[in-house]
C-alpha cells in the first residue's frame, strides 16, 4: 500500500465528494484566511434524529427480504466501496468523508420498532437490521440503539436477519442466543477481505478479518446460524481471495455463503477511483477496467439481476468459482425459514393471557 503524507488515516474517503442534490458547494482556495483545514481529518459527530418510522419495506426483486430496519445513516466504518455513501446526500451532506464522519443516530429506533410491531396490520415477516449502514457500527457502542431494538423483537417474537462486519454482534449473544432457539434470527458476516494490510487501508474501522471468524464461530456454537457474505468481490483486487474466504467461513462454521459483485454508483465511483490511486497506483486502473467490464462498460450499475452479481466472462467465472467452493466447503445444509407463527403482541393493559 502506498499512503500520501497527508493521507487521512482511518478514513475510506480523503474528501467530500460534490452532491448532485445541492446547487452550491464549498471550496477552499485561501488557506491563510482560515483558522484549520477545511476538510481536516476531525473527530465522528452524531446527529440526533427522530424519524417517525423505523420499518421500512425493501421493493428490490435482487434482495431477498421484505422489510428493513437502519438505527443508524452513514457509517464510521469507511468502507470505500459502500453502497450506501450516496444515501447521506439525501440528507444535505456528501457521500465522502461525510458519510464516515457525521453519523445520523436514530435515538427513538426501538419506541419505533415497538410502536409498528404493535399496530394489528402488521404481517409478521422477518427484518433486516442493516441493509443501508451497519446497526454494529462503532457508534452501537456509545448508543446500544440496536441491542434495544433486539429487545423489543425478542419480546414480540419478531425473527429478525442480521448483516454486520463487525464482532461487537458478540455483546448481544444472550439475546440472540435464546432468539435462535425459537428460529428466530439469522446472522450474516461480511467478510471482503484476509489481507489485513488491504483491509485497514479499504475498510479502516471494521473489525479484522480474524475478528470476524472468531465471530462466527462463537455464534455457531451458540446455536445461530451464520452465513457470510464474500462481498463484495472486487475483480482484480479481492476475486482471488473468493475460496480461501469460503474455507476459512466453513472451519469457523458458517452454514451458507453468498456474494455481490462491487458496483460504485453515481460519487462512489470518484470515492473509490481516488482511494485506489492513492493506495494502488500501479493496479488501479486494471482493478477499474475489470470493474467497468463486469457492469457493460461502466463503475455504476443499477439494472436489476445483474447489478449485484455482473455479467461478462469475469462475472460468469467469480458465479462459477463460487459455485464450485460452496459445494466443496459448505455441502448443501437445509437452513429452514425462520419461523413466524410465535409472533405475539404483549399486553399492554396489565392484564395476563389465558393462552
Amino acid at each position: 500500500m502506498v499512503q500520501q503524507q497527508d493521507y487521512f488515516k482511518g478514513r475510506g474517503a480523503q474528501y467530500n465528494v460534490h452532491n448532485p442534490y445541492l446547487v452550491t458547494r464549498y471550496v477552499q482556495e485561501y488557506f491563510e484566511a482560515l483558522d484549520e483545514p477545511m476538510l481536516e481529518n476531525s473527530r465522528t459527530e452524531y446527529l440526533m434524529e427522530h424519524p417517525r418510522k423505523i420499518i421500512n419495506q425493501v421493493p428490490s426483486p435482487d434482495i431477498p427480504l421484505d422489510y428493513s430496519a437502519n438505527p443508524y445513516q452513514g457509517c464510521e466504518h469507511g468502507c470505500t466501496y459502500c453502497y450506501a455513501r450516496t444515501t447521506h446526500q439525501y440528507w444535505g451532506m456528501s457521500a465522502g468523508l461525510d458519510f464516515e464522519r457525521k453519523i445520523v443516530v436514530k435515538e427513538n429506533a426501538a419506541e419505533l420498532l415497538r410502536e409498528e410491531l404493535g399496530k394489528k396490520n402488521w404481517e409478521c415477516k422477518p427484518i433486516m437490521l442493516s441493509g443501508n449502514t451497519d446497526c454494529y457500527q462503532p457508534a452501537e457502542r456509545k448508543f446500544g440503539i440496536t441491542r434495544k431494538m433486539l429487545q423489543v423483537m425478542a419480546e414480540f417474537k419478531q425473527p429478525v436477519g442480521i448483516i454486520t462486519k463487525n464482532s461487537l454482534v458478540l455483546r448481544d449473544l444472550d439475546i440472540l442466543t435464546e432468539m435462535a432457539k425459537d428460529n428466530l434470527v439469522r446472522v450474516n458476516m461480511s467478510i471482503t477481505t484476509l489481507d489485513e494490510e488491504l483491509r485497514r487501508a479499504m475498510e479502516p474501522r471494521t473489525a479484522t478479518s480474524m475478528q470476524r471468524l472468531d465471530a462466527v464461530e462463537r455464534l455457531t456454537r451458540a446455536g445461530i446460524p451464520v452465513n457470510v457474505m464474500i462481498a463484495p468481490i472486487i475483480p482484480g483486487l479481492t476475486s482471488d481471495e473468493l475460496v480461501p474466504i469460503m474455507k476459512a467461513a466453513a472451519a469457523a462454521g458458517a452454514v451458507s455463503a453468498g456474494f455481490t459483485m462491487v458496483r460504485l454508483n453515481g460519487t462512489i465511483g470518484e470515492i473509490f477511483t481516488d482511494w485506489i490511486r492513492k493506495n494502488l497506483p500501479d493496479g488501479a486502473e486494471k482493478v477499474l477496467k475489470q470493474v467497468a467490464e463486469a457492469h457493460g462498460g461502466s463503475l455504476g450499475d443499477s439494472r436489476f439481476g445483474t447489478r449485484l452479481k455482473g455479467e461478462g466472462n469475469m462475472a460468469e467465472s467469480i458465479r462459477r468459482l463460487f459455485r464450485i467452493a460452496h459445494e466443496k466447503y459448505m455441502p448443501a445444509v437445509v437452513v429452514p425459514p425462520m419461523t413466524t407463527t410465535l409472533f405475539k403482541r404483549p399486553r399492554t393493559d396489565g392484564q395476563l393471557s389465558l393462552f
